[in-house]
């Protein structure tokens, strides 16, 4: 993004800690006395020193950053979802080139910035020293760490808001003091001290302004090109995402219109500050198929690294949660309030296994419980006698559901079962084999009621529909129960494969072929 234009700097008279955004620490940073910190005599602290004395950067204020955009872990080389990496994120995408700068600025190739801390902190360096340079910082300047707040805004590579957030958040780091253990374990403070940044450099508009729709939260819209207008079906759950990255960080990714993602609010580790970026009437890219449905909450840190999950973070976001579950009628549980990994058709890992389910739904008041339901599945096997597992218990529960007795959904596929599937295939004119092939799946699935659907439809009768298309078209289609996109053109499919008329909609046709065993 275009940088805002160099204007005169002025010293802020008063202490910053009225006006930061951040007044809490992360849970793994504590404050730290005034006293010095301890001879540096670890690898971490070596690498912030060197890279200090090297480029004229306060060795506090490095660290700050560091910590900030990654809590000291460099990862393995592995990239944020923003394509940064290391301890510093240094970061390689359309907008924000900080590890081609940094390979220039200190003749380090780019993999082993990527890959090696100390490389990454010195580049990291580096790049904050180039930004005081052309923001005009003097030798004197430079010793003040006040001065560098108009460097550390366009480290971010962000602009306005997202920029402000960003150096608010080291300048209260630095503020607090923090005293954190990197992953190796090795321990790296930052004393507390008074701060009065120099900010006048930094369009700090809309910094504190409300969210349009949760007025704890702060609103930072991102850009245009990364959401829907509007919305193509009802608002009934909640996915939780982690960012992969930092807070202000992931505001910043959602301005930048090459990032083709956004969510509909972020939440703060160290505090649990929430920014919303996305209109809840609108549809935000976080999910793939549950997009049109959903509200998507991002969460600072790494799905590896537990200490991100603050119970700050937890309790603010789980207010959120609970307050959205009542405006828009979201059940509160585990079918509704999903993680991302949860979601149909997704491939990512997150919240991942650090998460703790059990005490988010408590705070949100709902029940724990398990994700989805007994019935869904990503696509449907055959089965038949001698056959075990949830698949087979689908079988039965949806068999019994129908009248059919299969005796008791235990998940083995013995004689009543099959009994019982060879009666629901007599009645549906299928082959009477006992065994639940593909167009036994699609009858079984879409047996019930058959009201007409069509895009913005939502409800159990989208989601029977859903899976009975699963089966019949052996592509998963995502059971989310909203009648969006994708299952119209799901449906579009299906119409023609079977010679219906093709129209996207679900009337008596359709109904009829599904439930047949079409």
């Amino acid at each position: 993004m275009p940088r805002s234009p160099v204007v005169a700097r002025t010293r802020a008279g008063a202490s910053v800690l009225a006006a930061l955004t951040v007044t809490a620490l992360v849970a793994t940073g504590q404050p730290a006395t005034a006293a010095p910190a301890p001879p540096a005599a670890e690898p971490l602290n070596r690498a912030f020193d060197r890279a200090a004395q090297e480029y004229g950067v306060p060795r506090d204020l490095l660290a700050a950053v560091g910590y900030g955009e990654s809590r000291l872990d460099g990862h393995a080389g592995k990239p944020s979802q923003a394509n940064g990496y290391g301890v510093m994120h240094l970061a390689s995408n359309p907008d924000n080139r900080s590890l081609e700068k940094a390979a220039a600025l200190t003749g380090e190739p780019a993999d082993r910035l990527r890959r090696d801390t100390a490389a990454n902190i010195l580049g990291g360096a580096a790049v904050l020293r180039d930004h005081a340079d052309r923001l005009g910082l003097d030798r004197t300047e430079r010793r003040d760490v006040n001065a560098w707040y108009p460097a550390v805004a366009r480290y971010s590579e962000a602009e306005g808001p997202a920029a402000a957030l960003y150096a608010d958040t080291v300048f209260t780091f630095l503020a607090q003091g923090l005293t954190a253990t990197a992953p190796g374990g090795e321990e790296v403070r930052v004393p507390s001290r008074p701060v009065a940044p120099d900010k006048d450099e930094v369009s700090a508009a809309g910094v504190y302004a409300q969210s349009p729709d949760y007025p704890s939260a702060l609103w930072v819209a991102a850009s245009s090109q990364n959401y829907a207008t509007g919305r193509t079906a009802t608002i009934n759950k909640v996915v939780v995402h982690v960012t992969q990255g930092s807070y202000a960080g992931s505001i910043s990714w959602f301005q930048n219109p090459a990032s083709q993602v956004s969510a509909h609010y972020v939440i703060r580790s160290s505090d649990g500050e929430i920014t919303q970026t996305v209109r809840d009437s609108n549809t935000a890219w976080h999910a793939r198929s549950a997009n049109s449905s959903s509200i998507g909450l991002e969460h600072e840190g790494w799905v590896d690294n537990p200490a991100w999950f603050t119970d700050a973070m937890y309790r603010s976001s789980a207010a959120l949660t609970s307050h959205l579950a009542a405006r828009y009628s979201i059940p509160k549980n585990r079918t509704h309030i999903v993680g991302h990994s949860e979601v149909p058709g997704n491939d990512h890992t997150d919240p991942g296994v650090h998460w703790d389910w059990n005490y988010y739904m408590q705070l949100v008041g709902g029940s724990p419980g398990t994700p989805g339901d007994s019935l869904t599945f990503p696509s449907y096997a055959v089965q038949q006698s001698g056959s075990s597992g949830p698949q087979v218990k689908a079988v039965q529960q949806l068999l019994n559901a129908q009248g059919y007795a299969a005796g008791t959904a235990d998940g083995i596929f013995g004689p009543a079962t099959k009994s019982a599937t060879q009666a629901f295939q007599r009645a549906r004119s299928l082959t009477a084999d006992g065994a639940v092939g593909p167009k036994t799946w699609t009858a079984l699935l879409s047996a019930g009621t058959t009201p007409a659907l069509a895009r913005g439809s939502s409800g159990d009768a989208v989601k029977r529909l859903q899976r009975s298309l699963t089966a019949a078209l052996g592509t998963t289609v995502g059971a989310d129960g909203s009648f969006g996109p994708t299952t119209e053109t799901a449906v579009r499919n299906y119409q023609s494969s079977r010679g219906l008329s093709v129209d996207g909609k679900v009337g008596p046709a359709t109904w009829g072929a599904l439930q047949a065993g079409r």
